[in-house]
């Protein structure tokens, strides 16, 4: 061959001219390929051009995949080492130093042979293949390149997404997606220098088959070892190959519970499709039985939900089935009219101890989306509603049945039933003159048992009409606004006064302004711009005796900074304050001149009564006071990492404070977040109950608070601790307690978190979990048990390893 044509393939000591080299290497590559200049025209550019593209403009690990057949069998084949022999157009052999590329492919060895009519290349020695970032080492390879099919001997491969690496005696590529490896390990722990390095978990099997199209690996005859001990024979197994959803097994959830016994979780998930899986759970409690809960997921164009279920026969503690299920589904149903939004939303246990047994904290049977506070577990909605919009006209339809789980030392009156609810709302865009303006009319047929009542069941009908005109500038505000409310009832028996209906026709004036004064400032050695906001809101409603009218869907608004602005003291619609006050507030605020962040917020507000509030709620009192209590809030943000929200409701006549906030968190960086909060709530009225409470919530490195950090691989592993913990005051004892260590190695994240929950006044319910993630090779659901009470518990908690990102094929670029 003649040497003059091959540049790329001169001894290291020797070169070419800088302009003529790239003219050179193009015709070598032409002429070992055989590739016509025309077919590279159309693929896109020279072969120079694509060979030496920079890495961004290929950063795709799967470019190749992406392009025709036909114009991938044409990319390019370039070869060089110390000594290239051979005929164009035929064979090559290189010897020293041996180096082939082809689109994402690089292959590296002492000796190679390259076959062009065949696209075949052998080689020996020091074998080193690098594909999209995937890493294969060994000592004999024949392969077939633009395929992508053939043997690899004595091999060591790793996976760039994952960071899996292993070893086996030979690797058999079916194809450039599908690979056999044979008397396999595989692992994601990382390699250290050391010679007696061993990972601490590692799969040998005699077969592993490698599926990158769909990024499943199956290990056949497999045996899970961690930390030298075999744990987990797994005879055949798949496990993922990146960060794509497949179907296998969960990590299980291993628990203690005080009631319930020994518990063993173990979540199947299945992949259906891209926009359907499911989980199914088996679950095992020690006292109580044999139980099956599963949960179905589905997303379609023009429709999505959720579906769950739990069953568990025979109940050994309770003597009974116990089972709950939900139901949660959104669609858009096209109409001639219009799209109309379709929306589900159903949950059923069944029967009154279950939100008690069965923590909605936890996964399995419990795993119904029944999250929340207490109340929340135990009022369970049966919701259906239909919506509409178009332009300025809005309308629904909806219908809610609840399920009360009574319990007989702490019963609850349950909500009314809507059987049916109808709403319409108008608000034109363009009225002309500034103005704006509403129109609501609703429909609504209350139904409840009537044990826990005693008013009638009824339907009530009302309309709402209101227009304001606001002036604003920006140095301030002024809207004013009127109402006019009337409602209609009709019910099923007679009032205590012998009437079966009954109705009320309000109008309510409102007037809202406030300024806006800018200055700049300086404080703590920081610029700011300070402002200095007054408010003045009056509103006046006429006096209507509305004793004999039920409370269906009213209370009482709670008193803070959204609510003191408004012109109705109660929520809802069966009630209507009869008003004449003023609310006077300042609120000034510190803003970052360059990004608009708001630094601090202080703000003060007070109502000011010209006459009695005469309507109230059954049982309640008129309001006299002519000063009402002072609302203080502040809420300071002056690092991003440290923050203070605050509100305290103080009475100047007492001199003591009826109700008080205070929460504060410090969260320095990823995995590191301290809050606090003090609540304080005295009685006030028939129905407030008094309470006093503080939390605290963490997750912090435990490394850091003896003093050590890994600081990068300086360690082989960091405990992390997790927790919250509500204590009451008033009781002198923990209320709800979940405490929790972490640990993270490079490889496995293990968790063991304990929970105390207080269940009623007098009994609590206990539980210890275990769980632990084998990276790269078995993840976890972030749904499941105890993933979900550190999630929902501990404020700002971080899944540990949730900012991993999947790497660049550029990581490894050769």
């Amino acid at each position: 061959m003649d040497r003059s044509l091959l540049p790329h393939a001169l001894p290291a000591t020797m070169s070419a001219p800088p302009a003529r080299r790239a003219p050179l290497a193009r015709l070598a590559a032409l002429m070992l390929c055989g590739v016509p200049l025309a077919a590279l025209a159309q693929a896109g550019g020279s072969a120079s051009e694509q060979a030496e593209a920079p890495p961004a403009l290929r950063s795709s690990p799967r470019l190749q995949e992406t392009l025709p057949d036909d114009v991938r069998s044409q990319l390019p084949v370039f070869v060089r080492g110390d000594r290239v022999t051979g005929q164009p157009d035929i064979r090559a052999t290189v010897e020293g130093n041996a180096e082939l590329r082809r689109g994402d492919t690089v292959i590296h060895a002492d000796e190679m042979e390259y076959d062009v009519a065949d696209d075949r290349a052998k080689a020996r020695g020091h074998v080193h293949i690098n594909r999209a970032g995937n890493l294969y080492d060994g000592t004999l390879l024949d392969l077939r390149v633009d395929a992508f099919s053939g043997f690899f001997s004595d091999a060591r491969y790793r996976f760039l997404e994952t960071a899996a690496h292993g070893e086996a005696t030979r690797v058999d590529f079916v194809d450039r997606d599908r690979s056999v490896v044979h008397n396999a390990t595989y692992t994601t722990c990382e390699r250290t220098d050391e010679a007696s390095w061993k990972p601490d978990w590692i799969i040998h099997a005699k077969t592993i088959r490698l599926d990158r199209a769909e990024d499943v690996g199956t290990a056949e005859d497999g045996v899970l070892e961690f930390k030298g001990v075999p744990v987990l024979p797994m005879g055949n197994i798949s496990f993922p190959l990146s960060e794509r959803r497949k179907s296998g097994l969960l990590p299980p959830t291993i628990g203690l519970d005080s009631v319930s016994g020994v518990e063993y979780i173990q979540p199947y998930y299945w992949n259906i499709a891209p926009n359907r899986d499911a989980t199914i759970t088996p679950l095992v409690m020690s006292r109580r039985g044999v139980g099956l809960a599963g949960e179905f997921r589905y997303l379609e164009p023009r429709y999505s939900g959720e579906l769950n279920a739990s069953y568990l026969p025979r109940d050994q503690l309770r003597e009974r089935d116990r089972w709950a299920y939900g139901v949660r589904h959104r669609a858009t149903l096209g109409t001639p009219a219009g799209d109309v939004g379709l929306n589900l939303n159903v949950r059923r246990v069944s029967d009154d101890d279950y939100w008690r047994d069965f923590s909605p904290r936890t996964s399995g049977l419990a795993g119904m989306g029944m999250g929340g506070n207490q109340l929340t577990q135990r009022l369970l909605p049966g919701e259906a509603s239909l919506n509409w919009a178009r332009g300025e006209h809005q309308l629904s339809l909806r219908t809610l049945k609840w399920q009360t789980l009574q319990d007989v030392t702490a019963p609850i009156t349950p909500p009314y039933d809507r059987m049916p609810q109808l709403h319409w709302r108008y608000a034109p865009a363009q009225l002309g003159g500034g103005l704006d303006a509403t129109v609501e009319a609703d429909y609504t047929s209350f139904e409840a048992d009537r044990r826990y009542y005693a008013q009638p069941n009824g339907r009530r009908s009302y309309a709402v009409a209101q227009i304001s005109r606001p002036f604003l500038a920006p140095s301030g505000f002024i809207t004013p606004r009127l109402q006019l409310h009337a409602t209609q009832y009709e019910f099923d028996e007679s009032l205590s006064n012998g009437q079966r209906t009954a109705s009320r026709t309000l109008p309510t004036f409102s007037l809202d302004s406030g300024l806006v004064f800018e200055r700049d400032a300086r404080f703590f050695g920081g610029d700011y711009l300070q402002t200095l906001e007054p408010r003045a809101f009056y509103t006046y409603t006429p006096y209507r005796d509305q004793s004999m009218l039920p409370v269906y869907d009213t209370a009482a608004n709670d008193f803070n900074f959204a609510s003191i602005y408004t012109e109705n003291a109660f929520g809802g619609n069966d009630r209507i304050a009869d008003n004449n006050l003023l609310t006077l507030g300042v609120t000034t605020r510190l803003i970052h001149p360059e990004t608009g962040a708001e630094a601090a917020r202080l703000g003060v507000a007070q109502r000011l009564r010209f006459a009695d509030q005469k309507v109230t709620l059954p049982g309640g009192t008129p309001a006299s006071e002519r000063l009402s209590d002072v609302l203080l809030g502040a809420s300071i943000n002056w690092t991003p990492q440290w923050g203070l929200d605050s509100t305290v409701q103080y009475n100047p006549k007492t001199g003591r404070s009826l109700r008080t906030t205070v929460g504060v968190h410090y969260s320095p960086g990823s995995y590191r977040t301290v809050s606090a909060a003090y609540r304080m709530q005295k009685v006030t009225d028939l129905i407030t109950v008094p309470s006093e409470q503080v939390d605290v919530g963490w997750q912090w490195p435990l490394s850091d608070l003896w003093g050590g950090d890994r600081g990068g691989k300086e360690r082989a592993g960091r405990w992390y601790s997790v927790g919250r913990l509500n204590y009451s005051l008033q009781d002198r004892k923990l209320v709800d307690t979940v405490v929790g260590l972490e640990y993270e190695s490079c490889c496995w994240i293990g968790r063991v978190v304990l929970e105390r929950l207080q269940s009623s006044q007098i009994t609590a319910s206990t539980r210890l979990m275990f769980q632990i993630e084998f990276v790269g090779f078995s993840r976890l659901s972030l749904g499941a048990n105890p993933l979900a009470i550190l999630r929902q518990y501990v404020p700002r908690y971080k899944l540990l390893r949730e900012d991993v990102a999947i790497p660049s094929r550029f990581s490894q670029y050769d």
